[in-house]
């Protein structure tokens, strides 16, 4: 697996990204690699998803103990658990000891089809199985000609939850990595509009700590929808 940035000079850029610590990347992993991904993304109908289908939100979803992929796909997976991916994010973030998720719970594979959305939310802060913090995701999209007008645009939202500050066009090896608090409001709240046959594909990775700074800490809970 090779990364095309260097972390290290990227710190800065993160840390005081608004409106809160975040970055996106084109071009950080090889074309050919997502190339590989892509051409082995699974359909609707060539594995078990977990769909999500209520008021916040319609998408599907990956189920880590029943999905069948390829092993080109859980490759890349296993590669973005490795202590490659792990060091890599630690010197971008200032975030040490991160753990990856070998249970891909909520992340892994994500695909959502026209009309689909996902309403504005900060993320659930305490893995379920493991008793760990959440404290990064990274998002690396997988969509070719993606046009502005399809929308699913990553929507990056104030910490008063009054306003979106940043929208990222989610376009293949378009990576986002961002760091997750009870404050780090996220989503794209607009159904999609990209032709039928389409959808909006995308790998979702999250990491964690043993611990977390005492000024970002609350009791545990799901994720939290804006109303």
């Amino acid at each position: 697996m090779k990364l095309h940035y260097d972390p290290r000079q990227l710190r800065d850029r993160y840390v005081a990204a608004e409106p809160f610590p975040h970055i996106a990347l084109d071009g950080l992993f090889d074309d050919d690699a997502l190339d590989a991904v892509l051409r082995e993304f699974p359909d609707r109908n060539a594995m078990k998803w977990r769909e999500f289908d209520s008021p916040l939100e319609k998408k599907l979803g990956y189920f880590h103990e029943t999905s069948t992929i390829s092993k080109t796909v859980r490759e890349f997976l296993n590669d973005m658990n490795s202590f490659e991916m792990l060091l890599w994010l630690e010197a971008l973030t200032g975030i040490e000891g991160l753990i990856p998720d070998p249970y891909f719970g909520g992340g892994g594979l994500h695909q959502i089809e026209p009309g689909g959305f996902l309403k504005i939310h900060a993320d659930f802060n305490v893995h379920p199985k493991l008793r760990l913090d959440r404290r990064l995701n990274m998002l690396v999209y997988l969509n070719k000609d993606w046009r502005d007008e399809y929308g699913g645009h990553l929507e990056l939202w104030d910490r008063d939850r009054s306003a979106c500050r940043e929208k990222i066009l989610p376009a293949f090896n378009r990576t986002v990595i961002f760091s997750t608090t009870d404050t780090s409001f996220h989503g794209h709240p607009h159904p999609l509009t990209c032709p039928e046959g389409m959808s909006r594909k995308s790998v979702s990775l999250y990491y964690y700590t043993a611990g977390r700074p005492e000024e970002e800490r609350s009791a545990p809970h799901d994720t939290l929808f804006i109303p």
